[in-house]
């Protein structure tokens, strides 16, 4: 793992793990396409930290006051405020990501990182994330999120753990059929991802430490990942304010061909 590398996944992974395109697929992909040494699940993960940083900073507030809300439960036993409400249905949604992650690990770190595999869910996520954001309603906001929704994104993510659905893109979509209006399924989207990212990083950052050490190309890495999600997460917030979801159905279709094509050509 070269510094140059480490620095081109890491902006790949910031830019990609919060835009509906796939991370994990684009991780897998970019060696693939650019004939480097695939460096594992265990680095991927690793460039989560920056992700988790970037997020953690811009939500900052909300999750300040989600802080105190957890002590707010914990002492009152009530569950008052829309923000208590929504930790509640945070916790709520990470549980089947966690639970899908231990008992998929092994899969998520081999089979499913087939380019073929890639390829067909980039195109039957992106079909589905376009026809559900083009007919579902959109009129509910992040602070009308109820426990049903909380339940349905959260067995949602757990598709992501294959290459190419994307947790950002299934939680999305998930949450745009419920109706909630494009800014607010970005959020909850965004909210939701850092207990699961949280708990991945935990997870499989010893593995990376073991296999790369505390390296320059590893901090670099991650850093690149932290400035890119930072942009990825202003750009898309303010985007689908406007727009649609559209441009990234279409992006992750062509893709797809990419992909492809360049199986054809290398069979």
């Amino acid at each position: 793992m070269t510094l140059f590398q480490a620095i081109v996944l890491g902006l790949v992974q910031g830019l990609t793990e919060l835009l509906p395109v796939s991370s994990s697929a684009h991780l897998a992909l970019t060696p693939y396409l650019l004939g480097w040494q695939d460096p594992g699940l265990s680095f991927d993960v690793a460039l989560h930290l920056g992700t988790l940083l970037a997020l953690g900073w811009y939500f900052r507030i909300e999750w300040i006051e989600m802080t105190k809300s957890a002590w707010r439960i914990l002492t009152t036993r009530q569950v008052t405020s829309v923000h208590d409400r929504r930790l509640i249905y945070l916790v709520v949604a990470t549980i089947p990501a966690g639970v899908g992650g231990l008992l998929l690990n092994d899969l998520a770190k081999t089979t499913f990182r087939s380019p073929y595999i890639i390829g067909t869910t980039l195109v039957v996520l992106g079909v589905l994330l376009w026809a559900i954001d083009k007919w579902s309603a959109r009129v509910r906001m992040i602070d009308e999120v109820r426990m049903r929704d909380a339940v349905i994104v959260g067995f949602a993510q757990v598709l992501a753990l294959v290459p190419g659905v994307s947790r950002s893109g299934s939680t999305i979509t998930a949450g745009r059929l419920l109706g909630l209006d494009r800014p607010s399924a970005a959020r909850f989207s965004f909210l939701m991802s850092m207990p699961i990212t949280l708990a991945a990083v935990i997870f499989e950052a010893p593995e990376a430490l073991r296999t790369e050490g505390l390296s320059l190309p590893l901090v670099a890495g991650i850093a690149a990942a932290a400035v890119s999600s930072w942009l990825a997460i202003t750009v898309l917030l303010r985007y689908v304010s406007k727009h649609s979801f559209g441009i990234f159905a279409l992006y992750r279709i062509l893709l797809a061909v990419v992909v492809f094509a360049t199986l054809a050509a290398r069979s």
